[in-house]
């Protein structure tokens, strides 16, 4: 008997209108482009998603609601909920997982383990309770991320490299960057928490970051509208988001797969 699964089909949902139509485009144009990558993996059920967030990307990305979500944010707990994206929601933190030993048969974790500050615990965590052979699935930012941040490329070729360096620090503390390090670094990490890398690749090209550097400028409407009415479009329409998807279309477009790319997707196992 086949072993109960949570992965996507091959998909013909169109990603970046179900991440515009809800989020600044910035951050849609990223997890879009992260949505592909789901589509056709394999994850046996149970399957814990560490850091759900408000479980918008879950619920667009998975054919089926996910196990369990866990977020340690109070706040986000009921929209996660509210989504559907999981069969249930709970509080909690990575580097103390409210689960007993090898609970799950497959983790993943999207664009959060680089937010964490003592993320070996969470791994170790999570090796904890998966099973042997459990696939975990995360991706993250890596070293190139801020040499690539198109502000900081500007002024070092203007020669100002301290500033540039100065820039690249500001613009990891306002995405809460702790952790943008590279493939032998993270394999070290995970081998010692118990998994063994098995795949990876780099995607999110230089010019796709200066689209999702500059929308967090431009995206400061948007958070105006999420103060004061909990939406972060107020308007979510193909006609008041045209302009703003023929922008960003081109990026979503690039190949899935790019030798510069700022962000690695990994797929690890445990062992």
């Amino acid at each position: 008997m086949d072993t109960p699964s949570a992965s996507s089909q091959p998909s013909g949902r169109d990603f970046l209108w179900l991440h515009l139509r809800e989020l600044p485009y910035f951050r849609a144009l990223l997890r879009a482009v992260e949505a592909r990558f789901y589509q056709g993996l394999h994850l046996p059920r149970p399957v814990l998603d560490i850091g759900c967030g408000d479980g918008h990307f879950a619920s667009v990305t998975f054919d089926e609601p996910l196990d369990v979500g866990l977020d340690p944010d109070p706040r986000v707990l009921p929209l996660a909920r509210g989504y559907g994206g999981y069969r249930w929601v709970l509080r909690g933190y990575g580097d103390a997982l409210p689960f007993g030993r090898a609970t799950f048969a497959s983790a993943v974790s999207n664009s959060v383990l680089e937010h964490i500050p003592d993320v070996d615990n969470v791994l170790c965590e999570v090796a904890r309770v998966l099973r042997p052979g459990a696939p975990f699935i995360f991706c993250v930012p890596n070293h190139r991320f801020a040499p690539s941040l198109s502000v900081a490329r500007f002024l070092k070729r203007l020669g100002w490299c301290g500033l540039a360096g100065a820039y690249q620090r500001f613009f990891n503390r306002i995405s809460r960057h702790y952790h943008c390090d590279d493939v032998p670094r993270w394999q070290e990490r995970l081998e010692r928490a118990g998994f063994a890398l098995e795949n990876y690749w780099h995607y999110f090209s230089p010019g796709a970051l200066a689209c999702l550097e500059w929308g967090h400028y431009f995206g400061l409407p948007s958070l105006v509208a999420r103060k004061l009415t909990g939406k972060w479009i107020l308007a979510p329409y193909p006609w008041n988001l045209a302009l703003t998807r023929r922008v960003v279309q081109p990026y979503f477009d690039q190949p899935a797969e790019c030798e510069n790319g700022v962000y690695t997707f990994y797929i690890a196992r445990r062992s």
